[in-house]
């Protein structure tokens, strides 16, 4: 064998150096950000950072505006639904008047160039992955648009949003994080202690318990524009890792991308508060009340008796999928008595906006 090199193994063992230097750093960083939050058990088998009661008590500091994100293609199914969630988002930001924490608001398009709707919602244009690199799952295409938006774009909102085109805003939304702590919504279906063997081909044991990893997705998340900053490049990387391989890709299915965001944030020893109110989703929501984002993912079927007939198409119903080519008629007929006030608020509230947005029915 040749003899090595002096100038080699000097660069190895800066390599190894530095490698276990970050790992060790992040370490410390997850336990003393543990040890300085509250933590408090909750149905979801994850922690929440700092009771809501408790939380509600803390002082607000500095300004504590959020812009208002969503990711979005130029397709009829997204661009309907964006019009929508501007129209909402306008309406609740004017009814809280001149104390709302709602800022700015951007359509992040990824679809690398302009559409029709460049005037009517502020947008910016990004590029998408290369093609093939979603393989046909286009949600991919999120965090590598918060990438480019958060490096291109001038924000000047200390926070950010994290929405998607489908959620419609039934109350004023305040900011629900605190300092650096960010807030989201914590989904029943993320579950990374039943997933821990997949989890750890992304999340090593040396970093912490499985529990680190919250159970949500991107959004809704409101979160530090210099802490998003970090965690975007993470969560884009670690989600084509996991659409890269064959088990995760299985085992995640649709929320692939979510659980690169809760992976990514772990990674960077985010933790978040995890607040039940931020959303809610019709038809297993019943009510609205004090929630402020209504996420209309589900399809709501019913039959005239007003009883829900989910997995089956009930004699009244309405689900975003029926109009993946166009946007749905003005004046939806309402649901018959019996449906839960939160279908027949939805229901309302896209009537309101398609009677309200100028050329509608032209889209």
């Amino acid at each position: 064998m040749g003899r090595v090199s002096p100038l080699f193994l000097i660069l190895l063992a800066l390599g190894f150096f530095f490698a276990t230097y970050n790992l060790v750093t992040m370490i410390i960083h997850n336990r003393a950000t543990r040890s300085n939050s509250i933590s408090t058990s909750n149905n979801n088998g994850g922690s929440e950072w700092f009771d809501p009661v408790q939380e509600s008590g803390l002082k607000k500091s500095g300004d504590r505006k959020f812009h208002v994100a969503l990711t979005a293609t130029d397709a009829p199914y997204s661009k309907w639904q964006c019009r929508i969630m501007y129209y909402w988002y306008k309406r609740m930001k004017d009814r809280a008047g001149s104390e709302s924490d709602m800022g700015g608001f951007t359509r992040v398009l990824h679809s690398g160039k302009p559409d029709n709707l460049m005037e009517e919602i502020p947008s910016f244009v990004v590029d998408p992955l290369p093609e093939g690199l979603d393989r046909g799952y286009i949600v991919l295409n999120r965090p590598w648009a918060f990438v480019q938006w958060l490096e291109k774009a001038t924000i000047e909102e200390e926070y950010i949003l994290m929405a998607e085109p489908d959620h419609v805003f039934a109350n004023p939304l305040p900011n629900l994080g605190r300092g650096d702590i960010p807030a989201a919504y914590p989904f029943f279906y993320i579950k990374p202690s039943e997933n821990e063997k997949i989890i750890r081909k992304y999340y090593p044991e040396a970093l912490g318990p499985v529990t680190n990893v919250d159970p949500i997705g991107n959004s809704p998340v409101i979160i530090k524009k210099s802490i998003l900053e970090q965690i975007a490049p993470t969560w884009m990387n670690v989600s084509l890792r996991m659409k890269d391989d064959p088990e995760t890709d299985k085992a995640f299915g649709w929320v692939l991308e979510m659980y690169g965001y809760a992976v990514a944030s772990a990674l960077h020893g985010e933790r978040h508060i995890l607040r039940k109110d931020f959303m809610l989703q019709p038809p297993w929501d019943l009510e609205v009340g004090k929630r402020f984002i209504i996420h209309y993912t589900y399809g709501c079927d019913y039959n005239m008796k007003g009883e829900l007939t989910y997995g089956k198409i009930g004699e009244w119903r309405f689900d975003k999928r029926s109009y993946l080519r166009g946007p749905p008629p003005k004046n939806l007929s309402l649901p018959p008595p019996g449906v839960p006030e939160s279908v027949v608020r939805l229901v309302k509230m896209v009537n309101e906006a398609t009677a309200n947005i100028p050329g509608w029915e032209t889209e």
